[in-house]
C-alpha cells in the first residue's frame, strides 16, 4: 500500500548550513535561527530555495542541544533547540560559500561527504 505525505510534510526543508528543519514559509518568515546572520533568508523566497533543501534523511529533535551527545555527534550542539536533519543533500551556491569563507566560516556539506 502506498502512503502519501500530507502537504505540509512535503514542504519541509533543511538548512544547508546547519540542517535545521522547518517548512519553506517558516524559513521565509523567520529565516534560520542559527544562520540568519550569514544566509539572510528572512523574507526572501529565492534565498530560501538556494540555502535549504527538501532532500534530507532522518531527523532528530533536540530540546537541550548543549547537553546532548547526539547533538555533538551531528555538530549541532551549539545551535538552538529544534528538529534537525541527519543528512541534507545539496550544496549552497558558490557565491554564498565564497562569502562564508571571507567571513571565516568553513562550509561543511551536511550530506556526510566530508569527514572530520
Amino acid at each position: 500500500m502506498s502512503q502519501t505525505l500530507p502537504l505540509e510534510k512535503k514542504q519541509l526543508r533543511a538548512c544547508l548550513l546547519c540542517s535545521l528543519v522547518k517548512n519553506a514559509s517558516q524559513f521565509r518568515a523567520n529565516g534560520c535561527e542559527n544562520c540568519e546572520e550569514l544566509l539572510r533568508m528572512r523574507g526572501r523566497t529565492d534565498r530560501v530555495q538556494e540555502c535549504t533543501s527538501n532532500k534530507f534523511e532522518g531527523v532528530i529533535a533536540l530540546m537541550q542541544p548543549h547537553e546532548s551527545w547526539v547533538a555533538r555527534w551531528q555538530r549541532v550542539d551549539k545551535f538552538t533547540r529544534g528538529v534537525y536533519a541527519i543528512r541534507v543533500y545539496g550544496r549552497i551556491p558558490e557565491d554564498i560559500e565564497d562569502d562564508l569563507e571571507r567571513r571565516g566560516v568553513i562550509y561543511r556539506p551536511r550530506d556526510g561527504s566530508v569527514r572530520d
